[in-house]
């Protein structure tokens, strides 16, 4: 029988000579398809069977519940407490080693918690010398006492001159024993310095207390050409003064008011 072009041989040759493998198969295929795999066709080959690809195995999901481990084999290296112990609850939970611990390593391992204990407090140094510097308590005094009077330590004060105008009104300045000068440097044993420039700088004019009659005396320094005056009146000599007198140089009024006098003096109650 003559082959027309396209149909194949039981060689799976056509036309030409050449072998057409794709039509031999499908050809193969169908043919296989339709008898029992058991039984293929005489002078025909069975399909290769593919083979499937295994997959991976799907790991197990962990199990919640430890697996029970027979208390016969961890009766053999345990006591009968531990092995029920050990029944109840499992084994112990073994420490990854990924964590870098093991059981060995954890004993040997020092603690990572450090307790730090305070030092007992000290002393401070401070409210000791506090308590050494602090002055001395009140003593309470009962009865009469007896004052002791000694030397005098500083130049005693018998009496004052009140600022009662001009420059520096309401100061004061205190009169002392003996012959006091007036002026407006602090030189003088009674500075006028609160800023009246008619007051002469030195010794502008004299007081003088004299425990020995007890009286005072203002003394004028004709010298100056400033003009002093006790109560508006000139004074061209000594005049007794008396409590109250104001006297007037340059520009300023002061009042004087004695301490010491007919009633009182410091030989009273010193011994020089």
């Amino acid at each position: 029988m003559a082959i027309e072009r396209g149909e194949t041989t039981a060689g799976n040759e056509v036309k030409g000579g050449k072998p057409h493998k794709f039509l031999g198969s499908l050809r193969d295929a169908l043919m296989a398809a339709g008898r029992d795999e058991t039984a293929p066709a005489a002078g025909v080959a069975a399909p290769a069977q593919v083979q499937p690809v295994a997959s991976p195995p799907v790991p197990a999901a962990r199990s919640e519940e430890p697996k029970p481990i027979p208390v016969a084999a961890a009766s053999d290296s345990l006591s009968a407490e531990e092995a029920a112990r050990l029944a109840r609850t499992g084994p112990e939970p073994k420490i990854p080693e990924r964590f870098g611990l093991s059981k060995e390593k954890e004993a040997d391992s020092p603690p990572t918690t450090r307790v730090i204990r305070a030092e007992p407090s000290k002393p401070r140094k401070v409210e000791a010398e506090l308590d050494t510097e602090a002055p001395a308590r009140t003593v309470l005094v009962r009865g009469k006492q007896k004052i002791e009077h000694g030397v005098f330590e500083r130049d005693p004060v018998v009496g004052f001159l009140i600022v009662v105008g001009g420059p520096g009104l309401g100061s004061f300045r205190p009169i002392f024993e003996g012959n006091n000068t007036l002026g407006r440097s602090r030189d003088n044993r009674i500075p006028l310095d609160f800023g009246d420039d008619a007051i002469s700088n030195e010794a502008q004019a004299y007081l003088r207390y004299d425990s020995t009659d007890r009286t005072f005396l203002f003394v004028p320094n004709l010298a100056k050409t400033n003009v002093v005056s006790v109560n508006d009146k000139r004074p061209a000599g000594p005049v007794p003064l008396q409590p109250m007198d104001v006297i007037t140089l340059g520009r300023t009024q002061v009042a004087f008011l004695p301490f010491c006098g007919s009633d009182f003096d410091w030989s009273e109650i010193s011994e020089a």
